[in-house]
């Protein structure tokens, strides 16, 4: 099944027989499915002859892991994908991002936060018209030429979550009350969790094929919240090698149902369109076990470089604490990688760490952080990189470490008190799995392929330049992807 192998090509100098075209006559016209979350072996290997529809993509067209952006989460994940600008450029690392060098002062990722152009914003200007239904940081709706529904950062359905505004009159008169996200897909309430998460998909495939076949478009892109949620909830419910896994559990098979159903709405939606659109199903990200969280401002606080006027008596978060800055060298956020901040004089306000040890101090916790080990004295694989590792340009304030504890199988707790390093409870509710480094990518060019193609070494930042290329435009210099084609 995979023979011929395929890799990045420069833009400038791709070739013109590249399979990346859209062969009929007619109007160019792109499709992209998101799937938040999802990982290549599902999809690939273990339910493979299970899933008809991404099967038959597969096999006529391109396919492969998508490496994601680092950090490997959904903000800034899809931004990323979108405007083929790292992280570092976006000057986005999370949900949360420093504001300033103050020490509580963040900002929101939304829409707002992202200052360089996204795929839909460079279509419409070409006179493409877009049609976008929530693609994480897209609220509010800035104007473009077309259609857009935001994401699941969206306060709620009351709020102007569509452009142009008179669009959510009628999203609710096709499928009533629009859900935007599952709110809390971490409150433990497994059975109501899975039928929310079923019904916020059957809606948004739903809401998808209207506007598809009702509007015309250039550009139609969809990302569904869905396969990241089930993930979230249900993995250790799926996964034997789960510390939580019980063999014949009530949820044993929700993943795998729900895979069934993303298929069949995906099959639905590709008989709406015609033999001259292009279709790409991408991920932002992978997903993985979580085997346990690091409580790494505990650790911080162990080792001499985090301290408190005083100690809470139980775990609280370290926003609810009161932080010794005047003693403090570093703190840590948590999630399901770490930030750490090193406290520096004449950057943060009490900064105790001169300039001249910065690097010094830097060395120390990267070996610090590495050694951390597992509950029974086992080494993790612990990963700690620095921004300009990574980034070609590091905009706004970026953390001054990233760690990956357990190289991701292992989540970073950002709690203070109770004493402990290691923790299997989640400090924001339950969660079975945390994000892997690779997504997937399938490319079934129009007309499709005769047989199927490996893609390696395809990276996030790939898929914008690529979709530009499908409907035969320029691809910005500053982009810092490639096409990929043969």
């Amino acid at each position: 099944m995979l023979k011929k192998l395929f890799s990045r090509q420069p833009a400038e100098t791709a070739a013109q027989e590249t399979p990346l075209r859209s062969a009929a006559a007619g109007k160019k016209r792109v499709l992209l499915i998101g799937l938040d979350c999802v990982d290549p072996d599902l999809v690939f290997n273990r339910w493979f002859d299970e899933l008809p529809n991404l099967k038959s993509l597969y096999e006529h067209g391109l396919h492969g892991p998508l490496r994601s952006c680092d950090p490997p989460i959904t903000v800034p994940a899809w931004s990323v994908m979108m405007s083929s600008k790292s992280p570092g450029m976006l000057g986005v690392y999370g949900f949360r991002n420093r504001a300033d060098h103050s020490y509580d002062r963040y900002t929101i990722a939304n829409s707002l936060a992202i200052k360089e152009d996204r795929l839909w914003e460079i279509l419409s200007r070409a006179g493409k018209r877009c049609i976008v239904i929530g693609v994480p940081g897209t609220y509010p709706p800035k104007p473009l030429n077309g259609l857009m529904v935001t994401d699941f950062l969206t306060p709620d359905i009351t709020c102007d979550y569509t452009y142009p505004p008179q669009l959510k009159a009628e999203i609710e008169q096709v499928v009533g009350e629009y859900i935007l996200d599952v709110r809390d897909f971490r409150s433990g309430n497994k059975a109501k969790i899975l039928a929310d998460i079923h019904e916020m998909t059957r809606k948004r495939f739903q809401l998808a094929r209207h506007l598809l076949k009702k509007e015309d478009w250039d550009y139609f892109m969809m990302v569904e919240m869905g396969t990241d949620r089930i993930h979230h909830a249900f993995w250790d419910n799926m996964d034997p090698a789960h510390r939580f896994y019980v063999a014949g559990n009530e949820f044993e098979n929700a993943i795998h149902d729900y895979y069934l159903e993303v298929d069949r709405e995906i099959g639905e939606l590709l008989k709406l369109v015609d033999d001259n659109t292009d279709v790409l199903v991408v991920s932002d990200h992978g997903a993985k076990r979580m085997d346990g969280g690091i409580c790494v401002n505990e650790w911080l606080m162990r080792n001499g470089y985090l301290a408190l006027r005083e100690k809470p008596e139980s775990a609280v978060p370290l926003s609810k604490v009161k932080i010794d800055w005047p003693h403090t060298m570093a703190w840590g956020d948590g999630g399901y990688y770490a930030r750490i901040f090193l406290n520096v004089a004449g950057r943060e306000p009490d900064g105790t760490i001169p300039p001249e040890d910065y690097e010094k101090v830097r060395d120390e916790l990267i070996a610090g952080l590495k050694s951390i080990r597992d509950e029974n004295d086992r080494e993790i694989g612990t990963q700690v990189y620095r921004p300009e590792e990574l980034y070609q340009e590091v905009r706004g304030v970026a953390p001054d470490l990233i760690v990956y504890f357990g190289d991701l199988y292992w989540r970073s707790v950002g709690t203070v008190g109770g004493g402990k390093l290691h923790t299997f409870e989640n400090d924001t509710g339950p969660d079975g799995a945390n994000h892997a480094q690779h997504g997937i990518i399938m490319v079934r060019p129009a007309g499709g392929l005769p047989r199927d193609h490996v893609l390696e070494g395809a990276r996030i930042v790939d898929v914008a330049p690529t979709v530009l290329r499908l409907l035969g435009l320029p691809i910005p210099g500053d982009m810092e992807g490639k096409v990929l084609h043969a």
